[in-house]
């Protein structure tokens, strides 16, 4: 398009106004000026809009948007004045005044075109151009838009920025160079443009010729003067030329730190399909890349200003990113930019990368070889031997029958990562690699080895993230860029705000406010006064005001104070402006998660005269408090383990039961321990709390903390681990000393938890990096093309081959007869409907798909969800409806399987239930155990709602089982226990092994009894979930014998039983 349609002249012409320089830049270009619908860009990074502005200067254009309380005037005056018009920052839906302009509804009246806009007839100039912007950057509009729109990609490529920055950097290294080259490039493209305006000179006297050619004085004159002057162009274009091979030969130093920096860039682009907020602006990035530039060392060779210069913005790039980012996604920015680095230098293979972030996908197990272990989970087997099919790993699989012991050894190390691998491996392998091995066998570990990788090659410092610094912030603003917090639960940055004004000097010029309905006209008025003296205005909670956040003018004007300040906080939200979010320096604020961190600033808030002077029995029970709402504070990072909901528990429940215990100590002589233990758990904390399990724990919690023993025994200790315990009693001061030497890292015990819960814990922390960075590597929906493609392809081909077959319902029904409204019959037709009905849903699914790959049909919304699942080894979600899971997609497919195949095995026989009933494979488990329940209740004449449930765990292995429980009930299996083991020999609950995670748990008679003749002494009413995540997924109670422990000790486990698992 670009050899055919656009001449040399006009293309550096168009680079000169800000188009990027390369290809995909240039046939945007093309489009843009060629296209007979108006264009639509999406330009995240403005260089659409910087274009456009400088192409259409000479003709007036206009820069409007749709927020802009008079764009439709300036609108109507440019369709009769026939000036171009940018609409910018325009959303997925367009407003409809603009209509008859997109319809180009324009109609002749006599010699007149008008056309109707803004409910009257206008006059319509034809030199009217209308432009659309867009800063977001992967929008979806109407299949009506995009027909009367051409739309056009205007996202920078690396390519295009590489050049860009290129600039920059000579421009600021070596100015006389890059100023030769402008002037060279200028001069360039007007000798070029001298001999098109000659060849068009000579083609138009030639057509407009009234004679014979060889008798056309003017003709002859004209040939002349066109040959000399076209020499001497010719000429100087040749030198010109040369000059410019030799610029660009001494600007070619510069490129490795353009190249960087542009990799940089593109690293930071990719998080916003992490959190909409984490949004950054080319323009800012350049002032960033300018500082750079600026600040690094200098002198030496040109070598080592180069490294100098790479070093210095890849650590600001990375400490200016930190501060907008949440904990949980620094080390996963550092990550992200060491991939990025590596993949540019070629020392990274894609598909060594995908495997770490997604490991192997298994979907028949029969294909693969024997696990020749005892000890190795099969999910780790499964991403060994995928790994084995990796160039470089073929082999591995044999070394684990070979050296089983001592890849053992090295598998129930606590630090595997710092052990040597098995073989020959750990010389064969390169560090990267090595993670490999760890990402199969030991996922809790990948974070860990992770941080080590980064360290060997960034350094340390990209570990070890900056402390926030609100005062650098605002040192490094203007009176154009805004500070926004960027806002998590229970956290205020309202006190650091105005300490800082207090310390600035700028206390009596700040003002804040707290965004809602109603608030707008006050927020303006505030604005308007700090803009003219130059204040500091402060608007709290702008995730409810997004929308008058956009309508907002006035923010560019220069005519404001330079030392006005704009401060924002807002909860994450995808409606947040784009354009405010771009050019708004960003700040996290966190609340620290640990015991000690939530302790020490407790009491770093505490008054110290008012503590001092208090009685120390308030002194030991605040401290009992604070240690209570810590816990449950530090319990959250424990996920499924914790809580099955999650919580938001802030200062503001402290300070309640501050108030509460200080009140309840000076009313009454002795203690309360009811009431106030009832009003601290179930009344303060409990009001968060929407799930009735989780309400247990926090009565165990404060009937341990919360009673007799804390106020007489000294040194009551608050945890299994000596350290916490309550202190000496004294003053504040002596209080804080002791926080300060409580353990800076905290072990699961310390709240209760088993040492597996840490393990646990850290998996998943790994499993979700991993797949945020795998949404960050993906090329996207169908149609990436190539590899991706293929092995989509082949996956859905090999799901079509290996799905089960479906349940025969007619036969089934058949051979039910007379009993097929009995309850147990008709739990086994609903559950052959929901499984013959996803069986139909996903060959559907998996045609389509195929043929979408293949062309055939068009990719649709759901069908790229499914690609795109796939690919990355995820159960597509509409799958999932009636039946959750969190399995990866082959563990679901081979579970799917035997769910077909033990429902058909029911079908077979289907007026009993099995003798051995698999719970996992029922859609409805509640509806299954309820059909148990009415039959007894049928069979014994009972009323149903008498009945309760009895539980036995059976001393037999699943195959000692040969038929039904006689007396009455169905022996259940399939269950797995979290946060505890069982001990068969005696019985009952006890702790489980190191690396034990989940126990499976022996076969269950689930008996029918009247409640009359229920017995829980000593024993765990552990509840039963459908799959780890527990909140709405409780199918029933199961009480179990405690053991040695106490009931409240397997509630502050965690522990509960699953029907299915998460691998």
């Amino acid at each position: 398009m670009k050899k055919f349609l656009l001449d040399d002249a006009t293309l550096r012409d168009w680079n000169y106004m800000g188009l990027p320089d390369d290809n995909f830049s240039a046939e945007n270009g093309i489009i843009v000026v060629r296209a007979t619908r108006w264009p639509l860009a999406v330009d995240p990074q403005g260089q659409a809009l910087i274009w456009i502005s400088h192409l259409e200067e000479k003709n007036e254009i206009q820069t409007v948007d749709f927020g802009q309380p008079n764009y439709l005037k300036i609108m109507e005056n440019c369709l009769s004045g026939g000036h171009p018009i940018i609409v910018q920052n325009v959303g997925e839906v367009l407003d409809p005044s603009i209509a008859p302009i997109l319809n180009k509804a324009v109609v002749t009246i006599g010699t007149s075109q008008v056309i109707k806009f803004n409910d009257k007839m206008v006059a319509y100039n034809p030199a009217f151009r209308l432009y659309l912007t867009t800063k977001l950057g992967n929008p979806v509009y109407s299949p009506e838009v995009l027909t009367k729109t051409t739309m056009v990609n205007f996202a920078v490529k690396e390519q295009g920025l590489t050049a860009q920055l290129l600039g920059i950097v000579v421009r600021k290294e070596r100015p006389q160079l890059e100023q030769m080259k402008d002037t060279l490039v200028l001069s360039i493209a007007n000798n070029k443009k001298v001999l098109v305006d000659l060849e068009n000179d000579l083609l138009r006297i030639m057509y407009e010729s009234q004679v014979p050619l060889l008798e056309n004085e003017e003709l002859f004159l004209t040939l002349q003067t066109s040959q000399r002057t076209s020499l001497d162009v010719k000429e100087a274009l040749i030198t010109s030329q040369h000059t410019e091979k030799e610029i660009d030969s001494a600007r070619a130093g510069y490129v490795p730190v353009a190249v960087r920096a542009s990799v940089l860039f593109f690293a930071l682009n990719d998080l916003s399909r992490i959190d909409p907020m984490y949004q950054f602006s080319l323009d800012a990035y350049n002032d960033l890349f300018t500082y750079s530039i600026d600040r690094s060392p200098k002198g030496g060779e040109l070598e080592d200003r180069i490294n100098n210069l790479n070093e210095f913005h890849t650590y600001a790039v990375y400490k200016n990113t930190c501060r907008a980012l949440f904990e949980r996604h620094k080390l996963l920015l550092s990550f992200h930019i060491v991939s990025r680095i590596l993949f540019q230098m070629g020392k990274m293979s894609r598909n060594e990368y995908l495997f770490l972030l997604k490991g192997g996908i298994v979907l028949d197990r029969s294909e693969q070889p024997d696990n020749p272990t005892n000890w190795l989970p099969d999910e780790c087997w499964d991403n060994i031997t995928e790994l084995d099919k990796l160039p470089g790993f073929h082999g591995v699989t044999d070394g684990f029958e070979a050296l089983s012991k001592e890849w053992r050894d090295w598998y129930l190390h606590p630090e595997p990562e710092t052990q040597p691998l098995c073989g020959d491996w750990n010389d064969i392998c390169s560090d990267f690699q090595k993670i490999l091995f760890i990402r199969s066998l030991r996922v809790d570990r990948v974070s860990a080895c992770i941080t080590t990788f980064i360290i060997n090659v960034l350094g340390p410092r990209y570990v070890e993230p900056p402390v926030l610094d609100i005062r650098a912030a605002w040192e490094e603003s203007t009176w154009k860029t805004s500070l926004l917090f960027v806002l998590s639960p229970g956290v205020d940055p309202t006190a650091a705000l105005i300490q800082l004004s207090l310390d600035v000097k700028m206390f009596d010029k700040f003002a804040s406010l707290s965004l809602g309905q109603g608030q707008a006209p006050t927020a303006i008025k505030m604005l308007s006064h700090g803009m003219k003296e130059g204040g500091w205005v402060f608007l709290a909670n702008c995730h409810l005001a997004c929308e008058w956040l956009g309508s907002l003018r006035g923010l560019d004007n220069p005519k404001i104070h330079p030392r006005f300040r704009l401060w924002l906080s807002s909860m994450p939200d995808d409606k947040f402006p784009l354009g405010m979010l771009q050019r708004s320096i960003k700040m996290t604020t966190e609340p620290p998660q640990g015991l000690k961190g939530n302790l020490v600033r407790l009491f770093a808030n505490i008054n110290e005269d008012k503590f001092d002077e208090a009685t120390p029995k308030y002194r030991r029970l605040l401290f009992c408090v604070s240690f209570f709402h810590c816990t449950l504070i530090a319990r959250k990072r424990f996920r499924q383990l914790g809580y099955n909901a999650v919580y938001s528990f802030n200062d503001a429940d402290f300070d309640v039961s501050d108030n509460l215990l200080a009140n309840y100590l000076e009313e009454y002589e002795e203690v309360p321990w009811d009431a106030l233990r009832y009003l601290f758990s179930i009344i303060n904390y409990g009001g968060h709390i929407t799930d009735d399990w989780d309400k247990r724990v926090l009565i165990a919690y404060i009937t341990q903390f919360f009673n007799e023993e804390a106020l007489d025994t000294p040194f009551y200790r608050l945890s299994s681990i000596p350290a916490y315990h309550i202190p000496r009693d004294g003053s504040l001061e002596s209080y804080r000393d002791f926080l300060d030497l409580l353990p800076a890292s905290e072990r699961a015990e310390s709240v209760g938890q088993h040492a597996s819960a840490d393990v646990a814990t850290l998996a998943q922390d790994a499993m979700i990096m991993c797949s945020t960075l795998f949404g960050l590597a993906s090329t996207g929906g169908g149609g990436a093309g190539g590899g991706e493609d293929q092995k989509v392809d082949e996956l859905a081909l090999e799901m079509l081959h290996k799905l089960p077959a479906k349940i025969d319902m007619e036969t089934t029904e058949r051979m039910m007869g007379p009993e097929i409204v009995m309850p147990m019959c008709v739990s086994l037709l609903q559950e052959i409907t929901y499984f013959n009905d996803l069986i139909n849903k996903i060959i559907a699914g998996l045609i389509e798909l195929r043929r979408a790959i293949e062309g055939l049909v068009v990719m649709s919304e759901m069908l790229e969800i499914m690609y795109t699942c796939i690919f990355e080894g995820k159960v597509p979600v509409f799958w999932l409806s009636g039946r959750p899971s969190m399995k990866p997609l082959g563990a679901w497919c081979r579970e799917l399987f035997l769910r077909g195949a033990h429902l058909q095995g029911w079908a077979n026989a289907p007026r009993a239930p099995p003798t051995l009933c698999w719970l996992p494979a029922f859609v409805a488990p509640t509806g299954f155990l309820t059909a148990v329940m009415q039959t007894t209740a049928r069979g014994e004449s009972w009323p149903i709602d008498m009945l309760c449930w009895e539980f036995t765990v059976m001393p037999l292995e699943e195959a000692g089982f040969v038929r039904p429980p006689r007396d009455g009930g169905v022996y259940i299996r399939g269950q797995y226990l979290e946060g505890a083991s069982w001990f068969k020999k005696e019985s009952h609950l006890q702790e489980p092994l190191p690396m034990q995670l989940v126990f499976p748990m022996s076969p269950i008679h689930f008996k029918p009894i009247k409640a009359t003749g229920k017995r829980l002494r000593n024993r765990y009413i552990c509840p039963c979930y459908y799959y780890p995540l527990r909140m709405g997924a409780f199918v029933v109670a199961v009480d179990l014998p405690a053991g040695k422990e106490s009931s409240d000790f397997w509630v502050k486990r965690g522990t509960a039983m699953l029907c299915t698992l998460a691998t």
